[in-house]
């Protein structure tokens, strides 16, 4: 008998700092898909749907997939959100059903404004919904921070393992062959998830040199091949800039059956969380600082590849404004040449530079809108329109090939030799088109700077000749901690009271 699968997601990484409310509107500005245009979209991408679309070809699934909704990190998603998109997914259920089993494909840091636990509730609407017997399979981020009602209702739980998240398409593909296999009876899965007194960890997760992510993941496979009934394993960097009480990095194993053993890896690879949670892999800087590091690496003449700077701080990817000006004013004050910069959210300055062409000589005050006092205000400049674009393009990889972004009217103002991107939507710059489909060809500019954390280094280490990571202290995610004020998370937890 073929088996019915629906396949869905709902995605967003939520920063309870925010004070921009993730609704419908946020959703639609990067993706919302329904019906037949969930397939058209995410089909042939390197996204967790293909991977299900290609298993359920593979495997001979007829499948439904009534929605895909993913939102840039912001603030809290609202209730009228949450409770469309978890009605969708229930009629669709309820009316379609029966269904052998589920494939979602979720973030893991939702929190919303009726609960801290948004995949929690999601899971139980679906779970009261086909029963105790239906196997839910559940792809997470590396940064989800998993709960025990989110890991008690799915039966396959696994999260990514590479920072930047380049493995969705490996990741998603294992969670739907398991999916298959307990559909077939083959399998009983559950989930086992452990966390620590940590509030961030894990190195955050980056596996782009060795460190606490990478040997934790190297231990947890070692037990895993050494005790029966392992299905798949993952670590949890967690989210640490959303108040919740179960924020945080974590651990958790898939098996086959219920099995203590199974925990009992989860519990050692916290252990070991633990002990290594001072250690760093990447080092950042203050604005000064790094603005001393860059002259010193342009004295040396014309690099033969970029520098690359990464705005910590202010990472959209993490829920960051995307605004902030601080960088940027040190760029312009440094009078650089042949540099660029991007994506600057500011939808009036792209409007302005749109209405008055290519070529026009502009006096403008750009970005610095949302949240002045955090991010730094409106920074004046005198600028060139020398390029205007609808925002629209498919990235390039290695991150998320193939997907379609659409950041609105989007323009670059030049200023002095710095071409400024400024985008209508917030977004993160880690792929080289964000540079790439207005003119710009980042490999042939001396410096670089990106609004960005970590997921740059996909695209940008490879053509780098040096990467200054930039965290000024302000912005929403920078790693200022104890500088926020925190209401909910369990307490005591490191770094807020321990150490």
């Amino acid at each position: 008998m073929t088996p019915r699968v629906l396949i869905a997601g709902f995605k967003h990484e939520t920063n309870t700092f925010s004070k921009l409310p993730t609704d419908m509107t946020a959703y639609k500005a990067r993706s919302y898909y329904r019906d037949d245009a969930v397939a058209a979209k995410m089909r042939g991408t390197a996204t967790e749907i293909a991977a299900a679309l290609d298993a359920a070809d593979r495997h001979g699934w007829r499948v439904r997939h009534p929605i895909y909704a993913n939102a840039t990190p912001s603030g809290r998603v609202t209730q009228d959100m949450h409770e469309h998109v978890t009605r969708v997914i229930v009629e669709t259920l309820k009316e379609d059903g029966p269904f052998d089993g589920v494939f979602l494909a979720l973030h893991g840091a939702m929190a919303c404004e009726h609960d801290e636990d948004g995949e929690g509730r999601l899971l139980a609407s679906v779970r009261d919904a086909v029963g105790p017997d239906v196997p839910v399979a559940v792809t997470l981020d590396l940064h989800a921070n998993v709960t025990d009602r989110m890991a008690g209702l799915a039966d396959i739980m696994i999260s990514y393992r590479t920072y930047p998240h380049v493995d969705q398409l490996e990741i998603a593909t294992q969670a739907a062959d398991l999916l298959q296999r307990a559909m077939a009876g083959e399998i009983k899965p559950r989930a086992h998830v452990r966390r620590g007194r940590m509030l961030d960890g894990a190195d955050h997760g980056r596996t782009t040199a060795p460190g606490p992510m990478t040997e934790g993941l190297a231990l947890l496979d070692g037990m895993m091949a050494a005790t029966p009934g392992c299905l798949a394993g993952s670590i949890n960097g967690g989210f640490p800039w959303v108040d919740i009480h179960d924020a945080g990095p974590s651990c958790v194993v898939t098996g086959d059956g219920d099995n203590p053993a199974h925990g009992a890896i989860a519990d050692k690879v916290m252990a070991k969380l633990w002990d290594d949670r001072h250690r760093l892999t990447i080092e950042t800087v203050k604005i000064p600082e790094a603005m001393d590091e860059l002259a010193a690496a342009l004295a040396e003449g014309p690099p033969s590849a970029p520098v690359v700077l990464a705005d910590f701080a202010d990472n959209p990817g993490g829920g960051g404004y995307g605004d902030a000006t601080r960088l940027l004013a040190a760029l312009v004050d440094a009078g650089l040449e042949n540099a660029a910069y991007g994506v600057l959210y500011d939808p009036a300055a792209a409007e302005a530079c749109h209405r008055a062409g290519l070529g026009a000589q502009l006096s403008l005050s750009i970005g610095g809108l949302v949240d002045p006092q955090v991010q730094g205000g409106p920074l004046a400049v005198d600028g060139t329109v020398t390029a205007v674009t609808d925002g629209t393009f498919a990235m390039e990889g290695p991150m998320t090939a193939g997907t379609r972004v659409d950041m609105g009217p989007t323009a670059v103002l030049t200023v002095g030799g710095l071409e400024i991107v400024i985008a209508s939507g917030r977004f993160q710059n880690y792929d080289k088109m964000y540079f790439k489909h207005a003119g710009i060809e980042p490999t042939e500019r001396a410096v670089l700077c990106v609004k960005s954390a970590q997921h740059f280094r996909a695209a940008y280490a490879p053509i780098a000749s040096k990467i200054i990571v930039v965290d000024d202290g302000g912005g929403l995610t920078s790693r200022n901690y104890r500088d926020l004020v925190y209401e909910n998370v369990r307490r005591p937890v490191y770094p807020l009271d321990l150490d």
